[in-house]
């Protein structure tokens, strides 16, 4: 079997099972989410520690970022506030960040504890329990996975100059372009399909969402080579890890978040761009 097959079928099966859970939403969805935070973190903290630092093994301080993000991902499945959220996400990436400047070990603890928390947090105040919440979820994996299957395919086929050779080789501004146009297109035909209105509107946002999924998926592999590493896990077969199959998809999930919550509320963000 090919690597693209492999890739394909691994694919298949995890937008079916997200799809499924999606569809669900309230405490399936959130658990979800609180999934995909721990996995962050996880991988994060695989590739940015030492060796001699490793989680349970390293000792009480060691132990702590492992608890908070225990104790973030219960809060998530638990459905408290999303103020309450936020506000716990950076008090314990602060406690980390300040611990890490006691110790000398730099902020990367703190940055992957803040990275995965808000990864699950935006999921799952996206989503929320409504068809708002639902509209909103299914037009952000429209644009992220449209503009991960178009730049992939046109990158291939077009080629041209690189997007950014050191971070990432494989990647071409043809390709970038390319995912963008899927990314807005595929975005607008769900919307229209749901019925949604201020259709010139979720263009644009498409259209940032797509840019700010493709720099989430060059962070992630500016995070990768940084710490000498090809894949950020091998969970996914064909794809790596979990970060590999969602950086770009949290990145444009806060941004989705954060454009909802000027426009409705933090706890209903869905709701002020996908009037029910």
């Amino acid at each position: 079997m090919s690597n693209l097959q492999l890739r394909t079928i691994s694919a298949i099966v995890l937008a079916a099972a997200v799809l499924l859970l999606t569809w669900l939403g309230g405490l399936p969805f959130r658990m979800l989410t609180a999934a995909i935070a721990l996995a962050i973190f996880y991988e994060w903290s695989r590739m940015s520690r030492p060796n001699s630092e490793t989680g349970w093994a390293g000792g009480n301080l060691n132990m702590l970022p492992e608890v908070f993000i225990l104790m973030f991902a219960g809060a998530l499945v638990a459905g408290i506030p999303a103020l309450a959220l936020i506000i716990l996400a950076a008090v314990f990436t602060f406690i980390l960040w300040g611990l890490g400047k006691l110790r000398r070990a730099g902020a990367w603890e703190a940055a992957g504890f803040g990275y995965s928390a808000l990864s699950g947090l935006s999921l799952a105040l996206l989503r929320g329990d409504d068809a708002s919440g639902l509209v909103a979820i299914l037009f952000l994996f429209a644009v992220v996975w449209a503009t991960d299957i178009f730049a992939y395919f046109v990158g291939r086929k077009v080629g041209g100059p690189k997007l950014a050779p050191a971070i990432s080789p494989g990647k071409t501004r043809s390709g970038a372009v390319g995912g963008a146009v899927g990314g807005v297109v595929a975005g607008l035909l769900l919307a229209n399909f749901a019925g949604t209105g201020n259709l010139f509107l979720l263009a644009v946002i498409g259209l940032l969402l797509s840019v700010i999924s493709q720099a989430g998926d060059l962070f992630e592999s500016w995070v990768k080579r940084r710490h000498g590493y090809k894949d950020s896990g091998s969970l996914i077969p064909g794809h790596g890890g979990v970060m590999d199959r969602v950086d770009g998809l949290v990145a444009a999930a806060f941004a989705l978040y954060v454009i909802g919550w000027m426009s409705g509320s933090a706890d209903h963000p869905a709701q002020g761009l996908f009037p029910a």
